[in-house]
Formats: structure tokens, sequence, C-alpha cells
């Protein structure tokens, strides 16, 4: 995983001592840092004498309603990784704020590598093409796990998902709104009046993308997901096209691809990851990605409103926090032009 970025900003001997408790084998003492990057549950190393370690709680302080459910993560995980899907083994679940301030819940460490940069330029061509495949084959596999077969019946509520998500993401946008744009509003008006009918109903991830992939060291092969603090039970487009719609987006070092000679760099282009997809998940074609851009963007402004929403409530989990709301207005004018390309005016 990547680099710590800073010092534990809990008591990590009350931690030590429920670990004592709590976990079969543990050894201590510990050491505890925090992971760079993420905007959502902050995540921390614990180096024990026993191995290591990793820990998600919710932020401290006041949060969105629905949003940084721990808890639904752990019951996801501990469902998911006897179901043979590649995710870390969970360990242990605490509901008491008093141990380290926040519920929080411990998981397996995971060793591998994140591919922070989709354009992969630490690798060869021939591995660029490898990992994205693995990427695409990996969320296929997802996709195809029965819910109730895992016992996840109920994970998601009925109906179209496009319609709950929606209207979930305009709520939270509306709890943390610090101004009125114009084509946020837009996009509040038109996407609840085009929903797409649903097809298909699949365990989703919700922010699925490379740099959430812990993949083996020396291989093309996904040792674990991360970051399911977004899942539910919903339409497996969602997915998909939230990884699609980074082969739109300008490259930018991260998860973008535009303007990257794919051919030369060995990458696969939109079209070749579409038929991969279609060919894993047995569908003859997707329909247009366009309406399906525009929702995952609109959904992406939520989430970097309400970052900018915890930097004004002084509890943002991350020193990227300012940088990441200052995409708000970028976001909200892609995503009203993939509006516009699937027919909105």
């Amino acid at each position: 995983m990547s680099a710590a970025e800073a010092p534990p900003d809990f008591d990590e001997a009350a931690l030590a001592r429920w670990l004592d408790a709590s976990l079969d084998g543990f050894d201590g003492p510990i050491v505890v840092t925090k992971f760079a990057g993420g905007q959502s549950n902050p995540t921390y190393r614990i180096d024990a004498a026993s191995g290591p370690l990793v820990l998600r709680r919710r932020p401290f302080g006041p949060t969105l309603p629905s949003a940084h459910a721990v808890d639904r993560e752990y019951r996801l995980i501990s469902a998911l990784h006897p179901a043979g899907l590649p995710v870390a083994r969970p360990l242990a679940f605490c509901t008491d704020d008093g141990v380290i301030g926040a519920m929080f819940y411990v998981m397996q460490y995971v060793e591998g590598r994140i591919f922070w940069d989709a354009s992969l330029p630490e690798l060869p061509a021939p591995d660029r093409r490898d990992i994205h495949e693995e990427a695409i084959r990996a969320l296929a596999r997802l996709h195809a796990i029965d819910p109730a077969m895992i016992g996840l019946q109920g994970f998601g509520r009925p109906g179209n998902y496009f319609a709950r998500q929606v209207e979930r993401w305009t709520r939270q946008y509306r709890a943390a709104q610090t101004t009125t744009i114009e084509p946020v509003e837009r996009l509040i008006e038109w996407l609840p009046r085009t929903i797409p009918a649903q097809t298909r109903s699949a365990i989703i991830h919700g922010d699925y993308r490379l740099d959430n992939l812990i993949f083996d060291p020396a291989r093309p092969v996904v040792r674990a997901m991360l970051d399911w603090e977004l899942a539910t039970i919903g339409d497996p487009l969602a997915d998909f096209a939230y990884l699609a719609m980074n082969w739109t987006m300008p490259a930018d070092g991260r998860s973008g691809l535009a303007g990257i000679d794919l051919g030369e760099a060995g990458i696969p282009d939109l079209d070749e990851a579409v038929a991969l997809y279609c060919a894993e998940t047995g569908r003859d074609r997707l329909p247009d990605l366009h309406w399906y851009f525009a929702y995952n963007l609109f959904r992406l402004v939520g989430i970097v409103q309400g970052i900018r929403r915890r930097i004004i409530d002084g509890n943002a989990s991350s020193a990227q926090a300012e940088a990441a709301a200052a995409r708000i207005m970028p976001l909200a004018d892609a995503a009203w032009r993939e509006a516009r390309l699937a027919g909105a005016h």
C-alpha cells in the first residue's frame, strides 16, 4: 500500500489493549501510521510484533447521513472473503467510540502493488494491458456473485439503483452545499427524468478504479479490492461506467487516460475495455455510456462537496482535502458535457 503520511491521531495504547483482547495470536507492541490519500474513512497501518494489520475508522466529528458506514464495509468484506473474492480478510470490528474516538474495524494487511497512475509509466507496455484487463476481469467476478448466496440479501434497497443513487447524491449534495453551481442544478433536474432501465442486479463496489486495487507483487493478479464504503446492491453498469469513464478524463497522473496514445502505451482502448467486460459478463453490448458518465461525475461532485463541507467543519481526513475540493467546478462542467452528449439541452 502507499506510504504513510502522518502519525496516528488517537490513543495507540488504548488500541493495543483492544487488539490484545480481540485478536487471537496478537502480540504487541504496536506502531501506527496513517496512510496517505483518501477522503472517506481514514485508514492506518498497524505494525505489531505478530505482523502488520490495517485499521479503518469513521472520521471524527459530525458526518453526513449514511456516509462513512464502516459497519457496512465490515459486513460486506466478511461475506466476500469466504466467497473467494480478492478482499482483505476481516479480523475484528469495534462499535465502542471510547477506544479510539470512532467506530472502526481491523483487517489483514495485503502485500502488493498499487498503481496510482492509470497510464502505468513504471511498467513495460505488455504489462500495462495485462493490468487493465485484470482489473476488468476482477470487476466481472464481483458482479457474478449472487448476493443472496453469501448472506447479503437486503444489503441494498429494492428498485432501480440509479433512481436511488440520484436521489441519494442529490440529498448528500444539498446537505453539504456551500454555494450554487449552475451545472449541478441542471443535472439535479435532468438526471431523475432520464434514468435508464435496470436489467441486472449485482454487488456494486461504488468506487472501482485502479488505485483501489492491490496487485500481486510480480503478476497481473488482483489480490485485494479496497475501500468498500460506497458498496451496495444495484446495477453493475454503475461500476463499469465509473471505471470506463477514466478513458474520457484527461491524463493527469492519476486515473485519467484521455490524450495518451493508448496503442503505443499498450493500454486497451475504451472499445476494447467494453468488449472485454461484455465477454466476461455474457453481454452482447452495453447501452450508450454518456448518461452513466454524467451520473458518475455528478456523484463525484457530491463526494467532493462533502470534502469541502468537512474542511469548513474542520474535520477533513487528509492534507489533500483542499486540492480535492477545488475539483468541484471542473467535475460539474464535465458532468454537464456528458449529459449534453446523452441528449440534455
